[in-house]
């Protein structure tokens, strides 16, 4: 099975992935640990990508689907696999298609993790990191016993720059500008199933099952 899973930041598509990995033998193909990897490895690809990145540029669409290409259809490529994090936008989309023509692969489903963009910031600017032990903590659903405390080794808890409201905002900001027209582009030809991301992370999961047919 080929899926790709789509979704606002903090949706909680890294986690549904790696539940998808664990319990459908789905291989969680995540485009910032391939670039990771590919740096790491030094490969000529990755090498190329790591001169982007230190100029602090985006890693341009025809670069990024090398890299794709290598993970799925190199040497101990996975047979079934969930996308997390590609494609972005609608020309990295039609990039895959290509990609997948050439091997004879088929996309099976695109999942879109529908949530409401206030409660994604709601529940985001409610994260609170220790500075010592760096546990992560959330004031509405998993809060310490003391908000500027840590339970664990009673460092002082701070909220990340990530985790700002204002920073949230203009990250959402970026995927209504991106992401929201290719899950319409998917919309359109009939492979995208929404799945609402309210509730608990199985609940979600039960829902995601369902629309993967089991």
């Amino acid at each position: 099975m080929k899926v790709i899973l789509l979704g606002p930041p903090g949706v909680g598509k890294g986690t549904q992935a790696q539940k998808l990995q664990q319990e459908r033998g789905l291989r969680q193909i995540s485009t910032g640990d391939i670039l990771r990897q590919a740096i790491k490895n030094q490969t000529g690809l990755g090498q190329k990508a790591d001169g982007f990145l230190k100029r602090g540029e985006l890693v341009p669409d025809e670069l990024m689907l090398g890299l794709i290409a290598e993970t799925l259809f190199g040497a101990n490529a996975p047979q079934d696999y969930i996308l997390d994090g590609f494609p972005r936008t609608i020309p990295q989309a039609e990039g895959l298609d290509k990609l997948f023509a050439e091997h004879g692969v088929s996309l099976d489903v695109v999942l879109l993790l529908d949530a409401d963009p206030q409660a994604i910031v709601q529940r985001l600017s409610a994260r609170r990191t220790c500075r010592q032990c760096n546990t992560v903590y959330n004031l509405l659903t998993n809060p310490p016993r003391d908000p500027q405390q840590c339970d664990a080794c009673g460092g002082e808890l701070y909220q990340r720059e990530d985790d700002r409201i204002e920073t949230i905002t203009r990250r959402l900001e970026v995927y209504t500008k991106q992401t929201e027209p290719l899950a319409a582009w998917y919309r359109r030809r009939g492979q995208l199933k929404s799945v609402s991301a309210d509730g608990t992370p199985a609940d979600v999961f039960q829902r995601i099952n369902a629309a993967l047919g089991g």
